[in-house]
Protein backbone atom coordinates (compact mmCIF):
# COMPACT_ATOMS: atom_id res chain seq x y z
CA UNK A 1 0.00 0.00 0.00
CA UNK A 2 2.53 2.78 0.88
CA UNK A 3 6.29 2.66 0.69
CA UNK A 4 7.74 0.05 2.71
CA UNK A 5 11.04 0.39 4.57
CA UNK A 6 13.36 -2.55 3.15
CA UNK A 7 14.62 -3.43 6.79
CA UNK A 8 11.74 -3.81 8.64
CA UNK A 9 10.54 -6.78 10.32
CA UNK A 10 7.25 -6.71 8.04
CA UNK A 11 8.67 -6.33 4.95
CA UNK A 12 11.15 -8.78 5.89
CA UNK A 13 8.43 -10.89 6.89
CA UNK A 14 6.65 -10.23 3.70
CA UNK A 15 9.37 -11.35 1.74
CA UNK A 16 10.16 -14.39 3.48
CA UNK A 17 6.21 -15.63 2.85
CA UNK A 18 6.09 -14.60 -0.53
CA UNK A 19 8.81 -16.98 -1.73
CA UNK A 20 8.79 -19.43 0.62
CA UNK A 21 5.76 -21.81 -1.83
CA UNK A 22 3.27 -20.44 -4.16
CA UNK A 23 0.39 -20.69 -2.26
CA UNK A 24 2.16 -18.24 0.29
CA UNK A 25 2.32 -15.70 -2.61
CA UNK A 26 -0.97 -16.07 -3.95
CA UNK A 27 -1.93 -15.02 0.07
CA UNK A 28 0.24 -12.96 0.42
CA UNK A 29 -1.25 -10.61 -3.01
CA UNK A 30 -4.77 -11.41 -1.79
CA UNK A 31 -4.56 -10.50 1.80
CA UNK A 32 -6.64 -7.67 2.43
CA UNK A 33 -9.75 -6.83 3.94
CA UNK A 34 -11.73 -5.84 1.07
CA UNK A 35 -9.33 -7.35 -1.79
CA UNK A 36 -11.11 -10.61 -2.51
CA UNK A 37 -14.54 -8.20 -2.38
CA UNK A 38 -13.23 -6.33 -5.11
CA UNK A 39 -11.95 -9.47 -7.17
CA UNK A 40 -15.23 -10.93 -6.56
CA UNK A 41 -17.23 -7.68 -8.08
CA UNK A 42 -15.01 -7.69 -11.29
CA UNK A 43 -15.34 -11.74 -11.66
CA UNK A 44 -18.76 -10.50 -13.07
CA UNK A 45 -18.29 -7.36 -14.93
CA UNK A 46 -15.25 -4.51 -15.17
CA UNK A 47 -16.31 -1.52 -12.86
CA UNK A 48 -15.07 1.82 -12.60
CA UNK A 49 -14.54 3.34 -9.33
CA UNK A 50 -18.02 4.66 -8.60
CA UNK A 51 -19.60 1.74 -9.49
CA UNK A 52 -16.99 0.13 -6.90
CA UNK A 53 -19.01 2.59 -4.72
CA UNK A 54 -22.23 1.24 -5.09
CA UNK A 55 -21.12 -2.11 -4.96
CA UNK A 56 -19.36 -2.00 -2.10
CA UNK A 57 -20.76 0.75 0.26
CA UNK A 58 -18.61 0.43 3.27
CA UNK A 59 -15.53 0.38 1.69
CA UNK A 60 -13.85 4.73 1.68
CA UNK A 61 -12.57 5.97 -1.41
CA UNK A 62 -8.87 6.32 0.09
CA UNK A 63 -8.77 2.46 0.58
CA UNK A 64 -10.60 1.26 -2.66
CA UNK A 65 -7.78 3.78 -4.15
CA UNK A 66 -5.12 2.10 -2.16
CA UNK A 67 -6.20 -1.62 -2.95
CA UNK A 68 -6.93 -1.07 -6.73
CA UNK A 69 -3.15 0.62 -6.80
CA UNK A 70 -1.78 -2.34 -5.49
CA UNK A 71 -3.37 -4.61 -6.66
CA UNK A 72 -2.72 -3.41 -10.67
CA UNK A 73 1.01 -2.96 -9.29
CA UNK A 74 0.67 -6.71 -7.94
CA UNK A 75 -0.64 -7.80 -11.77
CA UNK A 76 -4.50 -8.82 -10.46
CA UNK A 77 -6.21 -6.47 -12.51
CA UNK A 78 -5.63 -4.05 -15.51
CA UNK A 79 -6.49 -0.51 -15.14
CA UNK A 80 -8.09 1.14 -18.60
CA UNK A 81 -8.09 4.88 -19.41
CA UNK A 82 -10.14 6.05 -21.85
CA UNK A 83 -9.22 9.45 -23.53
CA UNK A 84 -12.55 11.71 -22.87
CA UNK A 85 -13.45 14.51 -20.86
CA UNK A 86 -14.51 13.64 -18.00
CA UNK A 87 -11.72 10.69 -18.00
CA UNK A 88 -13.10 7.42 -18.04
CA UNK A 89 -10.92 4.82 -15.98
CA UNK A 90 -12.29 0.92 -16.14
CA UNK A 91 -10.41 -1.58 -14.24
CA UNK A 92 -10.67 -5.77 -14.83
CA UNK A 93 -9.30 -9.06 -13.77
CA UNK A 94 -5.99 -9.53 -15.69
CA UNK A 95 -6.15 -13.43 -17.67
CA UNK A 96 -3.93 -14.55 -14.86
CA UNK A 97 -6.38 -13.98 -12.28
CA UNK A 98 -9.42 -14.84 -14.04
CA UNK A 99 -7.76 -18.35 -13.32
CA UNK A 100 -8.71 -17.87 -9.96
CA UNK A 101 -12.28 -17.75 -10.14
CA UNK A 102 -13.22 -21.41 -10.53
CA UNK A 103 -10.91 -21.77 -7.08
CA UNK A 104 -12.47 -18.79 -5.22
CA UNK A 105 -16.11 -20.71 -6.13
CA UNK A 106 -14.65 -23.77 -3.92
CA UNK A 107 -13.27 -21.53 -1.82
CA UNK A 108 -16.81 -20.06 -1.16
CA UNK A 109 -18.50 -23.65 -0.40
CA UNK A 110 -15.97 -24.40 2.12
CA UNK A 111 -16.33 -21.38 3.47
CA UNK A 112 -20.20 -21.99 3.74
CA UNK A 113 -19.61 -25.46 5.23
CA UNK A 114 -16.74 -24.65 7.57
CA UNK A 115 -19.03 -21.52 8.87
CA UNK A 116 -21.91 -23.76 9.59
CA UNK A 117 -19.65 -26.57 11.23
CA UNK A 118 -18.29 -23.63 13.62
CA UNK A 119 -21.85 -22.03 14.25
CA UNK A 120 -23.32 -25.50 15.43
CA UNK A 121 -20.49 -26.62 17.67
CA UNK A 122 -20.87 -23.19 19.21
CA UNK A 123 -24.63 -23.40 19.90
CA UNK A 124 -23.81 -27.03 21.63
Amino acid sequence: MGKRKITSTNTVNRDYLKNECGTMYALTLLAGRWKMTILHKLSKKDLRFTEFKLCIPNISDRMLSLHLKEMEKDGLIERKLYAEVPPKVEYKLTPSTRKLISIWDRMNVWGNNHREIQENNVQR
